[in-house]
């Protein structure tokens, strides 16, 4: 695969910051001394087109023929180190991946698992409102050989009318995307935003979203010591639950990572209330005994940190497997195989490498979370070198069979 292109336009029509995108990404592509020959588009596009979503794929469709398309509306969208967050934008990737080697799936073509022709991986967009959505992505993980998934969920202005997603069709309600082939060489991380402020604990007793017990002791109080409150000065108490999430883990999984932070499987909730009456903290989601939970706060630098270890992951793992390749070749070569072409040495840097990337952050983490306009795209842009970059601000984010939030997800796509 050749470096993707990509291109990004803000205007108060839908038609004419697609035409500008348009522009921008046919004179990228006049300018390539190799022919570029798209197979796959991604657009991520502000809420505020959501009603022109129609004729965006119908004006995509018609200006490259033959190109399948995907994406979503969000409240924010991202391009290389540009944020447009509230701002009516879109934001464009065509790629070249080999037409054999990825397929659309959507509510009229479902994500086929059958045995022997399974899908590698998948990107998956979805409608906030879809019923028992954690459900469904797990469901979807389980159709794939990798169980990896990757993508987030539509996001939009409260009180919006609608949150679509694209596969070749626009979609309101249920899930959509592409699929793709082991042949498609993908690479991602999940990166967290809260720092615990206690201990981890077990559930030891709950009632679907309200946790009663922690480690045997009643849940409310717990939250409290950890948070060095009393319900007796109820104005401090109810500032510091605002503050405050759970860190939820399953109970065979590494709750925390490197540093304390949170371990990529530990899904980020709301406190939603609590009871006094029974002791219990009411969660965001459906808790389960066993599971693993800890309190927690939003870090800002923590969140940065934590981004740049990613990025740093990602980079590094893409120069391990050309390092791996090169020896691969060496040894063909000592055996009398054809040498390896000479664009292609063991010393590519990874930027060279990265066709093309895609990063979807919750849209609780953009713009002010990381200290000023563009902040987090920018950690991304310049923590993974200048390679092609998209990505849109989500109302969760999607990463292996999980349903995250206020997390970033983080894949790239390496070329040969």
């Amino acid at each position: 695969m050749q470096p993707f292109l990509t291109a990004h336009a803000t205007h108060p029509q839908a038609s004419l910051a697609l035409a500008l995108a348009a522009a921008q990404i046919e004179a990228q592509r006049a300018a390539r001394s190799t022919p570029f020959e798209p197979t796959l588009g991604l657009i991520y596009f502000s809420d505020r087109y959501a009603d022109q979503a129609e004729g965006l794929l119908a004006d995509l469709q018609l200006r490259w023929p033959g190109v399948a398309w995907a994406g979503s509306a969000g409240i924010g969208v991202i391009a290389g180190g540009v944020e447009y967050f509230g701002d009516p934008a879109l934001v464009l990737m065509l790629c070249d991946v080999p037409a054999a080697q990825f397929s659309v799936f959507n509510g009229r073509k479902p994500l086929q698992a059958t045995p022997g022709a399974r899908a590698f991986s998948a990107l998956v967009h979805a409608d906030p409102s879809t019923p028992d959505l954690a459900e469904l992505i797990a469901e979807l993980s389980a159709r794939t050989e990798s169980s990896y998934l990757f993508g987030g969920v539509a996001s939009a202005r409260s009180g919006a009318a609608r949150s679509p997603h694209i596969a070749d069709g626009v979609f309101d309600g249920g899930l959509s995307g592409i699929a793709f082939s082991a042949h498609v060489s993908l690479i991602s991380r999940v990166t967290q935003g809260s720092q615990p402020v206690g201990p981890t604990r077990h559930i030891t007793a709950c009632e679907r979203n309200l946790v009663l017990q922690l480690d045997g002791q009643p849940a409310l109080q717990v939250l409290l010591d950890d948070l060095s409150l009393s319900l007796d000065r109820p104005q401090q108490a109810l500032a510091g639950l605002r503050q405050t999430l759970v860190g939820l883990t399953d109970g065979n999984a590494s709750a925390l990572a490197r540093g304390g932070n949170f371990g990529t499987d530990t899904r980020v909730r709301h406190i939603i209330g609590i009871d006094p009456g029974r002791q219990a903290v009411a969660i965001a989601d459906v808790a389960e005994v066993g599971q693993q939970l800890a309190f927690c706060h939003r870090d800002v630098e923590a969140a940065r940190r934590d981004l740049r270890r990613i990025c740093t992951e990602i980079r590094d793992q893409v120069e391990a497997e050309a390092d791996e390749r090169a020896v691969v070749s060496a040894s063909h070569r000592a055996a009398g195989a054809p040498a390896a072409p000479a664009t292609t040495p063991a010393t590519t840097p990874a930027a060279s490498r990265i066709a093309g990337a895609i990063y979807v952050s919750c849209s609780g983490r953009g713009g002010p979370h990381f200290g000023g306009p563009s902040a987090e795209a920018q950690i991304v842009q310049h923590a993974l070198g200048d390679v092609p970059l998209i990505g849109f601000f989500a109302a969760g984010e999607i990463a292996r069979h999980h349903l995250y939030g206020y997390t970033g997800v983080l894949t790239v796509f390496v070329g040969a």
